[in-house]
């Protein structure tokens, strides 16, 4: 018998574990292109993205998946399908419900380690008040130039691989903005509606609260999803409770939730302390049946490295962890849809 038959006793196939075998078999770069995955009579059957591809880049790109699926013991062929549809970019919005929970440090690191798992990403400052995504992405000083019809601005590369706009790129250093909210709407749509490349993910780092850059965003630029951040305190957590009935009003999914700021580690004794609570986000997350993400602790060395830009996901030691968990979280959302 042909050991591709189905044998009468063969189990019931799960499509979730064929496509994780699939998956882990498969480099990032090609993971983010996967359209569908499964395992049929021990035949391996994708449908991948290629649409922004060359002749020569989609046969390299059916080659590397033959090779690394029929390296698999449970696959004997392999099939693949390459669709000519380009992605849409994507769009997750982190929010908080209240300023100072380090929703903005997240939104870089999460940028960063995404890119570090070979991810197009983009970061939009929608902090149009207070922008800090300049200095976390080491793109001070620099201003954005437009394209050649003058429609669009183009996004800034920082140097980790992340591209990125914010006011704090068009505004003079220092200079206080005084506007009105339809106007802090206008140049959200500004930065979103950028010259972003090849980028196909973009994060915005939204200013605290459920005001105007909110709605606008809601009403013009829909998110696909939304990532909250609190701090464990049960204040932080009332707001970010806000920030959530937002998005579910406006029909965005919630990701998860992510705990900011949980422990401190003193760099001198080594003792952990928990200035602002321990475990409220996650008990939260489980009482309103929201994903919990993960959580970052409180670190001098996180301090430190947001205020010379350069954010810890880019590097390789012990506070890159959380935040590449975190992201990876994220990306099983984007490919699947659940974490």
């Amino acid at each position: 018998m042909d050991k591709s038959d189905v044998s009468p006793h063969q189990p019931p196939r799960d499509p979730a574990a064929e496509e994780a075998l699939i998956r882990a078999a498969l480099s990032p770069e090609i993971n983010h292109r996967l359209r569908s995955a499964r395992i049929v009579a021990r035949r391996a059957v994708i449908v991948a993205e290629a649409g922004d591809l060359s002749d020569t880049g989609r046969a390299e790109l059916e080659a590397a998946i033959t090779a690394a699926l029929s390296a698999l013991p449970e696959v004997d062929e392999v099939r693949i399908a390459l669709t000519g549809e380009r992605r849409r970019r994507r769009l997750i919005a982190v929010g908080s419900g209240k300023g100072g929970v380090g929703k903005s440090t997240l939104t870089t690191n999460l940028a960063v380690a995404l890119a570090k798992m070979g991810r197009r990403v983009g970061v939009i400052d929608g902090d149009i008040y207070g922008p800090s995504q300049p200095k976390l992405l080491k793109t001070e000083g620099i201003k954005p130039t437009a394209t050649p019809d003058g429609a669009q601005l183009v996004a800034i590369d920082s140097p980790y691989g992340v591209k990125v706009l914010s006011m704090g790129h068009i505004v003079a250093p220092g200079k206080a903005l005084a506007w009105r909210g339809p106007m802090t709407g206008k140049a959200l749509s500004q930065l979103i509606d950028a010259d972003w490349g090849e980028t196909d993910l973009l994060l915005v780092d939204l200013p605290p609260g459920t005001g105007d850059v909110q709605l606008s965003m809601l009403s013009a630029h829909k998110p696909d999803g939304a990532v909250l951040v609190s701090t464990p305190q049960d204040l932080a957590l009332i707001d970010a409770a806000r920030a959530g009935q937002l998005f579910e009003q406006g029909e965005v999914p919630i990701i998860g939730l992510v705990e900011n700021m949980a422990g401190y580690c003193c760099p001198e004794c080594g003792h952990i302390s928990d200035p602002f609570g321990s475990g409220g986000v996650e008990k939260f997350a489980a009482a309103l049946e929201i994903p919990f993400l993960g959580r970052v602790p409180l670190t001098l060395a996180t301090r430190i490295a947001g205020d010379k830009g350069e954010p810890p996901a880019a590097g390789e030691d012990e506070t890159a962890a959380p935040f590449m968990a975190i992201a990876a979280g994220l990306a099983r959302w984007l490919d699947t849809g659940k974490l």
